[in-house]
């Protein structure tokens, strides 16, 4: 095999390799065409057949994520995610960092058992929650949890596939190279014997993330912000509406009721929660007659220089974000919508105040905007005629319960999806029926995550239509293109031939020289093709190498299984490929925060390697 020499295809997949790598950093094409591209070119090409090259489309990994997606909206669709979301924060408090590290640790440690791929997709609801509810970019966090969900798998000898290859692999080397190793006994490895290499990668990694990484990650990218309320308020309404606020009612202030304070016309505010006994009792869309004690919290929305002059003269508190009113405000759960009063509707001729507006539907009138001009005082007694455009505020239930109710027509969707909290025991039992399938009965993991996914759609925890919205399809495409790629890249003997090439040129070098040689051969192939590809090729190759300078062939086994893992640098692992589109990342994203982490992971490996294991 040293005398390979380099073919026709081999020149091709090379060719095409350099044209995928160049179109992800450059971004000339979305990847998920990158990946098509990919798909219809290998069969053109001659190097794979038309057979191999859609093969994609029905592999383990596609269908699992795909799976994964319908049962976390399946959970979503109950609140189990806003359940755990709400955990995490009263854990690690409102800090990115500490935020950051806690769902990173909990999906590491999740990755030990199941798929990294299952982890974070069951995760990345919650983490989109929470960055959203605490209003910080969800680009700090997606990144960090799916590098540790991938590290993760490094916890135990079951956490990743080619982890759970390797004793396998090692024991067809040994039993076919006795000579070499002095007709020794093979001795396998243990489930736990990777779990000090896991656990220094994993608190290397979010060590990086807290000191380096946080600062490579893009801020402020992520495009799930675009609906929320405050947004949507300075862009069409700023001057006159603004944002909204939470401001905090002093000891000393005299209990008085809304209608006394005069609060709208004196200051054009508008209090949309009342929050007493520390957040204990909630009055949304409060009228006149609430009352306002000492000690509450109150929900405003106005302009800036408003809300400042309010706090001024009554002595009340402007809180730096919402704290009492955190869930209230998050974007699912409420938001602000403008409404059109059409001909004919049962609103026309009548006062929002006649009409019981706030008390029956509990939505908040912010303002009334009559051809160019906006009514901001006395709105509740404006007489509605037709035409007028009403904004209100509101939970998004609310504006459901409104438009069956009363004759208007909104002109924003409603963003927030109906929960059903009452489905939610059903919807933990297939997905602990589809972990089960997977981990206790040996079912192929897309097999038993299907089965979990039908099973949501068949209890109708999850419609049918809205379970194929729940599938990103850029992110499947994206796999199903490049696993054939992969797939070429092993079967023209490509992949042989760098390795070959790569060890000859090494020579005899010692053994922990030859360990770091082999990390970085097995990172490069598990990037570009596959981390089961890599250990096939890398496992007798690396053994072969480190036999012959008279190291331990299981040391570098070990390494190749653990290297396997190191695949951050570009979006072709299936967890990057998942996070990409929610993080709003791009491929110079993972190149500028996963080369450090790469060289960290390599570093740290070699150290543990040296430390606990004798060459």
């Amino acid at each position: 095999m040293e005398n390979m020499v380099i073919t026709t295809d081999m020149m091709i997949v090379f060719f095409l390799l350099g044209l995928a790598i160049f179109l992800f950093v450059t971004d000339l094409l979305r990847v998920d065409l990158v990946g098509l591209l990919m798909m219809v070119l290998l069969p053109l090409t001659g190097v794979l057949t038309a057979e191999q090259a859609i093969a994609g489309l029905s592999s383990n990994a596609v269908v699992s994520i795909i799976a994964v997606m319908i049962i976390g909206a399946g959970l979503n669709k109950t609140g189990v995610m806003n359940l755990v979301a709400a955990q995490i924060v009263k854990i690690a408090g409102r800090s990115e960092n500490r935020i950051m590290s806690v769902i990173s640790l909990t999906v590491a440690v999740i990755s030990s058992f199941m798929q990294n791929i299952g982890s974070a997709a069951l995760f990345m609801p919650a983490a989109l929650r929470i960055s959203r509810q605490l209003n910080f970019s969800a680009s700090k966090i997606l990144m960090p949890m799916g590098f540790c969900a991938i590290i993760g798998g490094c916890l135990t000898l079951v956490g990743s596939s080619p982890l759970i290859m390797l004793n396998d692999l090692m024991k067809t080397w040994w039993e076919n190279n006795q000579a070499m190793v002095n007709n020794q006994p093979f001795v396998p490895f243990k489930l736990l014997s990777v779990t000090p290499i896991g656990l220094a990668l994993l608190l290397a990694a979010i060590v990086y993330f807290v000191v380096i990484g946080k600062r490579l990650l893009p801020a402020d990218v992520c495009r799930l912000d675009e609906d929320c309320m405050d947004k949507r308020l300075q862009e069409i309404y700023g001057g006159e509406v603004g944002k909204s606020y939470e401001l905090a009612v002093p000891a000393f202030f005299p209990n008085n009721t809304l209608g006394e304070l005069e609060i709208r016309p004196k200051y054009h505010v508008t209090v949309v929660g009342i929050a007493k006994k520390e957040g204990y009792e909630k009055e949304l869309a409060p009228t006149r007659d609430s009352l306002i004690e000492a000690g509450d919290s109150l929900w405003v929305i106005s302009s800036e220089k408003n809300i400042v002059r309010l706090a001024e003269e009554q002595g009340w508190i402007i809180k730096p974000e919402h704290e009492v009113f955190a869930s209230e405000n998050y974007p699912d759960e409420s938001g602000v919508v403008e409404g059109v009063v059409i001909p004919h509707s049962n609103l026309s001729q009548h006062t929002m105040e006649e009409l019981q507006f706030r008390r029956l539907f509990q939505i908040n009138p912010l303002a009334i905007v009559r051809g160019d001009r906006i009514i901001m005082d006395k709105i509740n007694v404006t007489e509605l005629q037709q035409g007028d455009t009403i904004l209100m505020q509101g939970r998004w239930k609310q504006f459901r319960l409104l438009t069956a109710k009363m004759d208007i027509a909104l002109l924003n969707d409603i963003k927030g999806e109906e929960l059903r909290p009452e489905r939610t025991r059903c919807a933990l039992f297939f997905l602990l029926m589809a972990l089960t399938l997977a981990l206790v009965f040996q079912v192929k993991l897309s097999i038993a995550l299907l089965t979990g996914a039908l099973g949501m759609i068949l209890a109708r925890i999850i419609p049918a239509d809205r379970a194929y919205e729940a599938v990103d399809w850029r992110t499947v495409f994206l796999l199903a293109g490049l696993i054939p790629l992969g797939t070429a890249f092993e079967t023209t003997g490509t992949a042989a031939y760098i390795a070959i090439k790569v060890l000859a040129a090494v020579g005899s070098p010692q053994p922990l020289l030859l360990m770091l040689v082999i990390s970085l051969l097995t990172a490069f192939f598990s990037l570009v093709a596959s981390n089961v590809g890599a250990m096939v090729l890398m496992i007798p190759l690396a053994m072969n190498m480190t036999a012959s300078i008279g190291a331990d062939p299981a040391v570098a086994a070990l390494v190749v299984a653990v290297s396997a893992s190191n695949t951050f640098v570009l979006p072709t692992h299936q967890v990057n490929a998942l996070i990409m589109r929610p993080g709003g990342y791009k491929t110079k994203d993972y190149m500028r925060v996963g080369f450090g982490m790469s060289v960290l992971y390599v570093g740290v490996l070699m150290l543990c390697i040296n430390f606990f294991f004798t060459l």
